[in-house]
């Protein structure tokens, strides 16, 4: 990548698409998008992933023949745990975003037991896998991929959106070696602060465990944690017992392996600060200070939003519904119901 240093002036200019990308936001997130579509127009071909609410499945639109990613959520579940109302939310802005980085919803419907959301299939898998796999990254494949999610939190908070579980479960590689934003599960849009304790442990910023109110800054937080753990494979915090990690994300002491390069040392000293108020992205700047950080001196960031850059990596992926990037797990069998269960609750989803 060329040499470059981010000007006040690039800066400016990229507020000014953003502003742009926002009001495209707000009026796609207004919309009460109503689908046609059912389960039975897709054959479900393997579960993919799994989480708190659902299965994700890889399936093939039986028209089109195109593979997509989809999203089963079983109604009762969230009713129980009182989550509706943030379900919706996560429709919302599912449909709202359009960004390179961040994954956006492609439709969404429901049945008698189900809502179904129908995602792009990003047939690279997890980053974690490939942290896994390599155990971690060089500094310079950490430095491209810490842009497009700085990118990618930019253009999210600039919706007024935080994410708040940013890592690498919830980050997936393209097949031209781009990465994508996922699992809006925890998103929410706040105007001043807002007070929920939600997140992954180890990616907990020191005020959301204290339940202090908190903003955006939690994400930057989260991108020094991440930015670490790419270039160590691990994370900077860490402890079997969930009091002991948090206190040490309270001390806010980690250690370095000598393997990272000074500059990433610097960033990620000045992104894990305890104090919200004194780091980097949260100061008066915003961020413009991390993209002008001396890390990211080499990065082109219009070349990089546009995707001109050549991927350092590029996942293997022979055929459009490849699934060898994500690991094997146990294949669910969904439930069918001859009534419709929770009607009213969902009406308008």
């Amino acid at each position: 990548m060329a040499k470059q240093n981010y000007t006040q002036q690039n800066h400016r200019d990229h507020r000014r698409y953003l502003d742009m990308l926002k009001a495209d936001f707000i009026k796609r997130y207004d919309e009460n998008i109503k689908s046609n579509s059912t389960p039975s127009d897709f054959d479900s071909i393997k579960a993919i992933g799994n989480g708190a609410y659902g299965e994700v499945f890889l399936v093939r639109n039986k028209t089109s023949f195109t593979y997509h990613a989809m999203k089963v959520v079983e109604k009762e579940i969230v009713v129980e745990r009182k989550h509706v109302k943030h379900l919706k939310l996560e429709k919302r802005i599912l449909q709202g975003v359009q960004f390179p980085f961040v994954i956006s919803l492609e439709d969404a419907f429901k049945d008698n037991v189900y809502l179904y959301f129908v995602l792009p299939y990003v047939a690279g898998g997890e980053l974690f896998t490939y942290i896994q796999k390599y155990g971690s990254l060089s500094d310079h494949l950490s430095k491209f991929y810490a842009s497009q999610v700085t990118l990618g939190l930019e253009y999210l908070h600039h919706c007024g959106i935080v994410h708040r579980d940013i890592k690498p479960e919830n980050i997936l590689v393209d097949i031209n070696g781009y990465l994508k934003l996922c699992d809006f599960g925890f998103c929410k849009i706040i105007k001043k602060k807002t007070w929920t304790l939600c997140g992954t442990p180890e990616y907990l910023a020191p005020e959301v465990i204290m339940s202090r109110g908190y903003t955006f800054s939690v994400d930057w937080w989260a991108l020094g944690v991440l930015i670490f753990e790419m270039g160590a494979g691990y994370p900077p915090f860490y402890a079997s017992d969930p009091s002991k990690l948090y206190e040490k994300i309270l001390d806010g002491v980690y250690k370095c392996p000598d393997t990272l390069y000074p500059d990433c040392k610097n960033l990620i000293k000045l992104l894990l600060q305890v104090d919200p108020t004194k780091r980097l992205g949260s100061l008066n700047s915003g961020v413009y200070d991390i993209k002008r950080h001396p890390w990211f001196n080499d990065i082109s960031w219009q070349s990089v939003l546009h995707q001109r850059v050549q991927a350092p990596f590029v996942p293997i992926a022979p055929s459009p519904g490849d699934t060898s990037n994500f690991p094997d797990i146990e294949q669910i069998k969904l439930k069918k119901g001859s009534k419709c269960y929770y009607e009213q609750e969902f009406q308008d989803f």
